[in-house]
């Protein structure tokens, strides 16, 4: 076998290039800017992905955990702490070839073998609620391996999703089934994960870093780590942030899904009510105040009506998620529209 260290084929789906370490979300800079929760999440690897051209009829893969801890009780390692890959078909669409099961901290392992022949793009996703320190991609001495072409310009800029465990990846049975995921390789664009888990919480400092970006579209998808009164005290300062760094580009503001119990749990109607009123009442606010390029996306159809799509009421699974991927593509490919041309 030939190995080789994942960086030099391209990372996609990082926001910064300077981070302190090289499969960070958030620049080295945010540091002790933003609240250490934020800061320690930032470092898993949620939507970071590489797309690369080979071959080979074999795909190996070397990677080292930050964390030991490879699953957690609602979540599989697959998920958690696996890779996972996908290949272009000769229709030019995406499918899933592998997973990379991770058996401890450093693992190896065989992704895929006896493929057919012929070279061809695979994009390969890592891990989601876990930091890597190294990721190497192995193929039998003699094979090509290199980067995939770069994407057209009118589809180089990326979707940035700013959100809460969901949005980070929770509870998805692998890393590629995240709705961000699902809608990069359906919209063909990058997507940035900046899903915190237990954090997304509309605050100023993480709203300054994502007004650094540039964006196709700012997706900001937070209710599940809010109250109504945070709401009302964070969304108009976020908004004004972003919209003061870049006066075009579009903002999606989501509300949260329905909580699967909800039909005999009054507290979780309440709150999602409260919190949905809030987020409707503050777009208005900012509409009516004369803030452009603002859009709104409802939550009842994010998670579908039949109670099925969740892993423990709140956090999707793999349904869930296409079924997140289905609304949220409803929403983006109309704004998306007008930069593709």
């Amino acid at each position: 076998m030939s190995w080789y260290d994942l960086r030099h084929l391209g990372i996609e789906g990082q926001g910064w290039s300077d981070v302190a370490a090289p499969y960070d979300r958030l620049p080295a800079r945010a540091e002790g800017v933003v609240r250490d929760a934020v800061w320690g999440l930032s470092r898993h690897t949620a939507g970071l992905c590489a797309r690369f051209e080979t071959d080979a009829t074999s795909l190996h893969a070397r990677w080292t955990l930050t964390s030991a801890t490879l699953a957690m009780p609602h979540m599989p390692a697959t998920g958690v702490s696996g890779l996972d890959l996908y290949a272009r078909t000769d229709e030019g669409g995406w499918r899933w070839l592998a997973v990379g099961k991770p058996t401890g901290q450093t693992t190896s392992a065989r992704l895929v073998q006896d493929l057919v022949p012929g070279r061809r793009e695979y994009l390969l996703y890592l891990p989601l609620y876990n930091g890597v320190s190294s990721v190497e991609i192995g193929v039998p001495e003699g094979c090509v391996l290199a980067r995939a072409a770069p994407r057209p310009p009118e589809r180089s800029r990326p979707i940035v999703f700013y959100g809460t465990s969901i949005t980070q990846g929770g509870c998805a049975s692998r890393p590629g089934m995240t709705h961000a995921a699902i809608l990069g390789r359906r919209l063909e664009r990058p997507a940035l994960n900046l899903g915190f888990s237990g954090n997304g919480r509309m605050e100023l400092e993480v709203a300054e870093l994502l007004a650094e970006l540039d964006p196709a579209i700012w997706v900001v998808d937070c209710l599940p780590n809010m109250r109504a009164a945070q709401i009302e005290e964070r969304l108009a300062p976020l908004v004004r942030t972003l919209r003061r760094a870049r006066a075009g580009i579009p903002i999606l503001l989501v509300e949260d899904r329905t909580y699967a119990g909800s039909f005999l749990l009054e507290a979780r109607t309440e709150r999602n009510r409260t919190s949905r009123e809030a987020l409707r009442r503050g777009f208005e606010e900012l509409s009516s105040a004369g803030v452009t390029g603002l859009h709104y996306l409802s939550g009842d159809a994010l998670l579908g009506d039949d109670g099925e799509a969740t892993v423990d009421g709140s956090h999707p699974t793999d349904l869930g998620f296409v079924r997140q991927a289905d609304a949220f593509q409803s929403a983006l490919k109309p704004l998306l529209r007008r930069e593709e041309g």
